[in-house]
């Protein structure tokens, strides 16, 4: 019997396999909207059998999108049609989630087909924000503001809000985005936090926004349906995040009521050295799993059925997700099913063309 096509309940849903489609920007927004393109993308996988499907890093405030063009969820505006992303989805036997984002230093940039360079405010960008006013990489025009007191209250408010219209939006699980260098991810590393207040310093400090985040959004999010957080295990830098600070923060994390941490990494600055290899954090996400006693997430490389099978199997992580093998292969689920013998629902409409069993 297939382990990653074993179902998992979580808080008050159930997930009907171990696959999750990882939330992949998309740069299709106009003013943070959600579109056609993003309801075919998103519905694509459902149909394709995921169990959970995580929008794209949807950003809690204008100033927090990565581009331009940008999911959102600042605003009431957005809920419309994201209710139409998870209506479809949910119809399909899969469950929606989102992502909520603030990219900090690392945002108001070019989308990937543009060169991802910084953009000016004369280039449709913005004034960027971090803990510290220290700028990614040297070539960029001009330094990001230091948060403040106040700047700080309002990042918390707006994951806050977030919640809120998630909620309201009808996803079934929220993942806070404190990964790959963004905002959150820029406090919790000693690289790119340099502060002398409560925010800084020591780990204590350092992760003191995050908590409070999670604080905000679980008097928002209702208690039966899960929480994430997505951490990047370690910085791949000298001086940086490590496993081991990864580890103490996901015990915390699990006190704090925390269903799921989503094991990544790197991104907090440019000189990292990332080993990539398949399968390259699953160690991270193992850890984080047996040592700190909670569910964990594994992605980054695993582009195989018996890869991702062997992961859940030996019990190194609950949930893989699937990022660009995703984007490859909407129909991922599927194949992977028929490949380690499982049987899975396919769509009424395609039904026709199930693959053969094995023999």
């Amino acid at each position: 019997m297939s382990r990653l096509f074993s179902i998992l309940q979580l808080k008050s849903i159930i997930l009907k396999n171990r696959i999750v489609v990882s939330p992949m920007c998309q740069y299709s927004a106009k003013d943070g909207f959600a579109n056609n393109w993003h309801l075919v993308h998103l519905g694509a996988r459902a149909i394709g059998g995921a169990g959970l499907i995580i929008q794209e890093a949807t950003a809690v405030s204008p100033e927090g999108r990565i581009s331009p063009e940008d999911l959102g969820i600042w605003s009431d505006e957005h809920i419309e049609k994201y209710k139409e992303i998870t209506t479809f989805i949910t119809q399909e036997n899969t469950f929606p989630g989102i992502q909520l984002a603030h990219a900090g230093r690392k945002a108001s940039t070019a989308p990937p087909w543009q060169g991802g360079g910084k953009l000016t405010t004369t280039e449709n960008g913005w004034q960027t924000v971090a803990p510290s006013a220290i700028k990614y990489s040297e070539n960029e025009p001009e330094a990001p503001h230091e948060l403040d007191a106040e700047g700080i209250k309002k990042v918390i408010a707006d994951f806050k809000a977030a919640a809120r219209r998630a909620h309201e939006a009808c996803y079934k699980v929220v993942e806070i985005h404190a990964a790959h260098g963004y905002l959150i991810h820029q406090f919790l590393s000693p690289l790119t936090n340099t502060r002398i207040d409560e925010y800084g310093g020591s780990f204590e400090n350092r992760i003191r926004l995050l908590l409070e985040i999670v604080d905000a959004v679980k008097t928002e999010w209702p208690v039966d349906l899960p929480l994430f957080v997505r951490i990047s295990g370690t910085d791949w830098a000298e001086g940086g995040w490590n496993v081991d600070e990864s580890v103490a923060l996901a015990k915390i994390l699990k006190d704090k009521g925390v269903d799921v941490v989503d094991c990544s990494s790197g991104g907090a600055v440019s000189w990292q050295q990332i080993p990539v290899e398949p399968g390259y954090q699953v160690p991270i996400a193992e850890r984080v799993k047996n040592e700190a006693h909670i569910l964990s997430a594994a992605v980054g490389l695993i582009t195989e059925a018996q890869q991702a099978e062997a992961i859940v199997k030996e019990g190194k992580a609950d949930l893989v997700f699937f990022a660009r093998e995703s984007l490859r292969d909407p129909n991922l689920p599927l194949r992977f099913a028929h490949e380690l013998g499982a049987e899975t629902i396919w769509p009424t409409q395609y039904e026709r063309a199930k693959f053969r069993k094995k023999s």
